[in-house]
């Protein structure tokens, strides 16, 4: 029973975390966002899945690795938007 609970408690994290990026993805902004975030949440979370490993508990270091991914994503996304918008701002911008 309670590797069911922790499972479950990964699956519904992993699930939240995953559609915010989908929604980051989808919105194509990057207002408000951070870098320093997703830094941050990647290298906590390869810390913690080095913890997780080194004390054997399976639940915890599969959720940190896949958190690890999901951090990687975001970031690629925030940056895919950025250049995005230098992009278009550039094309756009004012011409002297």
């Amino acid at each position: 029973m309670t590797q069911i609970v922790g499972w479950l408690s990964s699956f519904i994290l992993i699930l939240t975390l995953v559609k915010q990026n989908w929604k980051q993805w989808r919105s194509g902004s990057v207002e408000g966002v951070s870098r320093w975030l997703w830094i941050g949440q990647t290298a906590a979370s390869i810390g913690f899945t080095t913890y997780s490993a080194l004390v054997r508990d399976w639940v915890f270091t599969t959720t940190n690795a896949v958190l690890v991914v999901n951090a990687v994503v975001g970031y690629a996304i925030v940056r895919h938007h950025r250049r995005r918008a230098r992009a278009s701002q550039g094309a756009t911008g004012p011409s002297s």
